[in-house]
């Protein structure tokens, strides 16, 4: 079943939108965890702690149903439920089964990339708390366990919806070093945090997950005072001293909610690099939480942090584990140089099966539409992640969507007025390719379309008009996610442009 949130235009501005557009959201569930939590109710052996280990395999799942238990709560009778096993114990197995037939679900590499990379940093960010936090204090390990998880959940149904505005945030605000408080105005009419922490009390999230945000948005004075003392973490006793001479502040800083935020700045930071800015303050934050030399913590980091890619790494995801092999000081954008993997064997083989259905004579093909679709197919199974198959009407004044992939469902109504880009109108009077790069992207994106470059955040991207008895009738816009092509699917895209044009060209004349 398919995820049938409809995606309003404009994007709100406002938090009373944002919250509105984002508790509707039914976030996609992977099937097979899907499957296997409800042979799991349906098996009378099975116990509250079998069921909750297997919902908690999927984070979307996890989300749904602790957020379920605490409707009821919402107007204040009761308290929140913390954990899973509480959350599956106020359902009752029966509610929690019909939650279950209500979720979306997908086979698990049809869900979004960008929703799948956002719940796989909350993975990693909990595999660093179990590892840094919650063998020290047992007693408190389910808070520590489920407040990771569930940390930056507020962000998993804009990750579904709106994926390019947090594509466009990351690149602006990690690798531009842009203002995040502008760039966060700009893209969201206000900061993301506050969108954030009224996600996390309208659900009633555990404690410590409100306690985080409460912390990065109201105390701020305390933060700063303690991040002073941890970067002096080549002298600990002093410290030590510093902390003894303002015990207000030491309190602040050992309460054991802050193990969450600790786990999860650094999961977020190390997607940038080990050693960037961000990364190196939240490792001294934690050599001062524990009271650990620089060394053991990032031994301990990047021990845990292979451990997560063991359990939770997908192919087509980012896991900064993989980094651990590249010299110190590499960052993530330095993987420009790494290309996004190649297509696997099964994604060629059906390549090639949906070209040849192309290359068909006489056309197989009962309309433009049932044409569009196979060469969207082919765009896809080449490796392109995100892809628009755009129209031209007859006066080349207007480009209109005529096929989209791995883009939200408002993308179907972008019309491009081919007046206002110089490249749009270089691709629709010949024939042409153009690629952007890290080198071009700045000279190219000024001349794009806004609302196209929205769509496809990054720095990598393809784009090529398709000619039909001389004419070009067609212009395909395609990417790996933003970042660096494969050369197999640089080269597949030529091809399958090729096999698009015959396609059309036997379409345009069957009957004759």
């Amino acid at each position: 079943m398919a995820n049938e949130t409809n995606v309003p235009t404009p994007k709100p501005t406002t938090l009373e939108g944002w919250i509105k557009l984002l508790d509707s959201v039914r976030l996609p569930v992977p099937q097979a965890s899907h499957d296997r939590v409800c042979q799991a109710i349906r098996n009378s052996r099975s116990s509250l702690r079998d069921i909750a280990e297997l919902i908690q395999g999927s984070p979307a799942l996890a989300l749904s149903v602790i957020r379920e238990a605490n409707r009821q709560v919402r107007s204040g009778l009761g308290e929140p439920a913390e954990n899973l096993e509480v959350a599956i114990n106020r359902l009752g197995l029966k509610r929690t089964e019909e939650l279950l037939a209500r979720l979306p679900t997908l086979p698990q590499m049809q869900i979004p990339a960008t929703l799948r990379q956002l719940q796989l940093i909350s993975q990693h960010a909990t595999q660093q708390a179990n590892g840094f936090f919650a063998s020290r204090l047992a007693r408190l390990w389910q808070d520590i366990h489920w407040g990771s998880l569930l940390f930056l959940s507020p962000l998993w149904p804009m990750a579904l919806i709106y994926p390019q505005l947090l594509e466009e945030w990351e690149r602006r605000v990690i690798h531009r070093g842009e203002s995040a408080r502008k760039v966060e105005q700009q893209l969201f009419g206000l900061r993301l945090l506050d969108i954030c922490q009224a996600l996390v009390d309208l659900w009633r999230l555990p404690i410590w997950v409100q306690q985080g945000y409460r912390l990065l948005l109201k105390e701020q004075r305390e933060l700063v005072k303690v991040l002073r003392i941890a970067r002096d973490s080549d002298h600990p006793l002093r410290q030590q001293n510093r902390l003894d001479d303002d015990p207000t502040l030491r309190r602040w800083l050992n309460q054991p909610a802050n193990t969450v935020l600790l786990a999860n700045g650094l999961a977020l930071s190390a997607q940038q690099a080990w050693d960037s800015p961000h990364s190196r303050r939240w490792q001294h934050l934690t050599s001062l939480y524990l009271q650990f030399s620089m060394d053991e913590v990032q031994q301990q980091l990047h021990q845990q942090a292979a451990n997560s890619a063991r359990y939770h790494a997908m192919p087509d995801l980012w896991h900064p584990a993989v980094s651990l092999i590249w010299p110190w000081d590499t960052p993530r954008q330095q993987a420009g140089s790494q290309p996004t993997p190649p297509p696997t064997a099964q994604d060629l083989a059906k390549w090639r099966k949906v070209c040849a259905e192309l290359l068909v004579e006489p056309s197989r093909f009962a309309n433009a539409m049932h044409l569009t679709t196979s060469a969207r197919d082919a765009l896809v199974a080449c490796g392109m992640r995100r892809v628009l198959i755009l129209m031209a009407d007859r006066t080349h004044a207007n480009l209109r969507v005529h096929q989209s992939a791995g883009l939200p469902k408002d993308a179907a109504s972008l019309n491009l007025l081919v007046s206002q880009s110089t490249v749009l109108q270089r691709l629709l009077a010949q024939q042409a390719q153009v690629r952007l790069t890290p080198e071009n992207n700045a000279q190219f994106s000024a001349l794009l379309p806004a609302s196209l470059r929205t769509l496809f955040g990054g720095e990598h991207l393809l784009l090529r008009s398709l000619v039909n008895n001389g004419r070009v009738i067609m212009l395909v816009v395609a990417d790996q996610g933003g970042g660096p092509f494969s050369d197999i699917t640089v080269q597949a895209f030529g091809k399958t442009a090729q096999c698009i044009e015959k396609a059309l060209h036997s379409f345009s004349h069957r009957g004759q």
